[in-house]
């Protein structure tokens, strides 16, 4: 398995690390700064660099679920690593800040809507989430308004962990359909803002929600007699 190093640090934007497997374009290592694809956010992109000069480009970052790797995906599959090569692993920090943002924004958006979640993507200034939604009507100014309200008063973001028994008597927790979250390692990872949500994830998110800056709602669609899209953008 991969170190993941970003699970404790988010803000980490690069690592030493060695190359312990190479598929072609696929470079696993032992340890990385890079979030795999997953729950609807998208892999990092960013370089490996050697101590001789050369950059690789990487262009995704995949999880190999028989092995736990991390695979960083090269732009170019003649990229030269080799297994025991060591290579500084670097983040695309801008795109993947965005992506932080983002990410604890939707989490801030689905404590505001009184439904389960059937979908969601984070893009890069961008996301969107799906609510099983049966004759609601949803007032898109009236959200935006919430949302930058809650982002301005600066709620605390942090990881936490319970174990699996500990989720499995709190069902409640869990508010997404299509997405379960990871179990059976013994303790599971929970994202709380501060007085808003709390509810398992994965994924890399600011320290703070003022960090997320203002957003807007751009549009609310009816996907099915159930299903309710809520999508949302940063204001600038």
């Amino acid at each position: 398995m991969t170190e993941e190093l970003f699970r404790q640090d988010a803000y980490l934007k690069s690592c030493e690390a060695t190359v312990t497997a190479v598929d072609g374009a696929a470079i696993s290592l032992d340890r990385t700064v890079f979030y795999p694809v997953g729950g609807g956010q998208p892999g990092d992109s960013g370089t490996l660099s050697t101590s001789d000069g050369r950059a690789i480009r990487i262009t995704d970052t995949l999880k190999d679920k028989a092995s736990g790797a991390s695979l960083h995906v090269a732009e170019d599959e003649a990229h030269g690593l080799n297994v025991g090569d060591a290579v500084t692993a670097t983040i695309d920090w801008d795109r993947r800040y965005r992506f932080m943002r983002m990410h604890t924004c939707m989490h801030l958006l689905l404590a505001l809507i009184d439904g389960d979640v059937t979908g969601g993507q984070v893009g890069d200034g961008k996301g969107r989430l799906d609510f099983n939604l049966p004759d609601t009507r949803l007032d898109k100014d009236a959200i935006t308004a919430t949302l930058n309200r809650i982002i301005a008063e600066d709620h605390a973001v942090a990881p936490r962990w319970i174990t699996d028994d500990e989720l499995a008597a709190n069902p409640q927790l869990v508010r997404t359909m299509s997405v379960k979250p990871p179990s059976g390692s013994g303790r599971v990872r929970l994202l709380e803002i501060e007085g808003v949500d709390l509810q398992p994830c994965g994924g890399t998110h600011v320290r703070r929600t003022g960090e997320i800056g203002p957003v807007r709602v751009t549009k609310i669609e009816n996907k099915g007699r159930q299903n309710r899209r809520i999508n949302i953008a940063f204001a600038d």
